[in-house]
């Protein structure tokens, strides 16, 4: 009965060379099946291993660094005790090794490279609503409205608290945002501001020009997360990781002004509120929404980043140990 062990090395190790052969002399009285992960064929695992190799899986049990043959003998004697005790306490045939299916080999690729596949659906995300007026303008209406209508269920697309294409100006905020050179929303369109159904459905026209699909704060932490995305894609193509930014300083620098604003904007407009009424203006939304967005980017992104390598070093492992299945049943045939 041949324990399995997966041996992650580094080719320069010194004590490497040492390690393999006593993995050799072992075998006969310890019988065992290794696989060997050179660490240098893949980034993931690099970064993982990189200052701890050899490591090597035996069973339950880990050895890593520097150790004897002695500690090597042991652990391997114990790795094979235990197998033999569960294997008595559940007997059962061996099975035939799975082959390293579709869904495996798209995982593996999708944690190699999933930094792109997601920096290109940010870019896809934050560019359809631009699009939304763009269309609008052309004429393409029935796009137009179904970009409008997708993003509807994630923002809500009031039109004093937008950007627009193609009209006499940029943004059209409410009059009590005090927003000095701007028009008001009331005045352009003759609605009253406080309708907000009304608000969020206009979208626009040849005057005022057309909104984009969604609003500036979330404008702002989009273009902001997908920037964050960007420079780490880079950093992490030239062997860089950047670390996560720690929770206590994504409340403070991401939360703290987003919700000052919005919450306090929010507080004085319900009825009776003990607080004055405010609207922010495109400045302030777009300024806390870009620090939020860059933020919540710094503090997600990296460990998204990490559980995808740890994903792709669990299935090149698996990988590796499927092949080895196979050729010692080939080997046995």
């Amino acid at each position: 009965m041949n324990v399995e062990v997966v041996a992650y090395f580094h080719p320069k190790d010194e004590n490497w060379p040492q390690v393999r052969s006593w993995l050799k002399e072992l075998e006969t009285q310890h019988p065992h099946r290794a696989v060997l992960i050179d660490i240098t064929q893949d980034p993931a695992l690099q970064r993982q291993f990189t200052g701890r190799t050899p490591v090597l899986e035996i069973g339950p049990y880990v050895l890593q660094g520097t150790f004897s043959k002695q500690t090597l003998e042991v652990t391997l004697a114990a790795a094979r005790d235990g197998r033999q005790f569960r294997e008595s306490q559940r007997p059962r045939p061996p099975a035939s090794p799975q082959p390293f299916g579709r869904l495996d080999r798209f995982s593996l690729w999708l944690s190699k490279n999933f930094i792109w596949v997601f920096l290109g659906f940010l870019t896809l995300y934050i560019t359809l609503p631009w699009l939304a007026p763009v269309f609008m303008k052309v004429g393409w209406y029935g796009p137009a409205r179904w970009i409008y209508k997708a993003y509807s269920i994630t923002c809500h697309q009031l039109a004093f608290r937008s950007w627009f294409l193609f009209g006499e100006q940029p943004a059209y905020p409410r009059a009590a945002a005090r927003v000095p050179g701007l028009k008001t929303y009331g005045q352009v369109t003759g609605y009253d501001e406080e309708d907000l159904w009304t608000a969020r459905d206009f979208i626009g026209n040849e005057r005022v020009g057309y909104k984009v699909a969604i609003c500036e704060r979330d404008v702002a932490i989009w273009t902001a997360f997908w920037l964050f995305t960007l420079i780490y894609a880079v950093a992490y193509t030239r062997g860089k990781r950047l670390p996560a930014l720690p929770w206590y300083l994504w409340i403070v620098l991401g939360w703290t002004p987003i919700g000052l604003d919005g919450f306090s904007q929010l507080l004085s407009q319900v009825p009776n509120s003990f607080l004055p009424y405010r609207e922010s203006t495109p400045l302030l939304r777009t300024l806390t929404g870009f620090i939020f967005g860059f933020t919540t980017a710094w503090f997600m992104v990296p460990m998204m980043m990490e559980s995808m390598e740890e994903t792709r070093v669990l299935l090149l492992r698996k990988q590796r140990l499927l092949e080895a299945r196979r050729r010692a049943l080939e080997h046995a045939d």
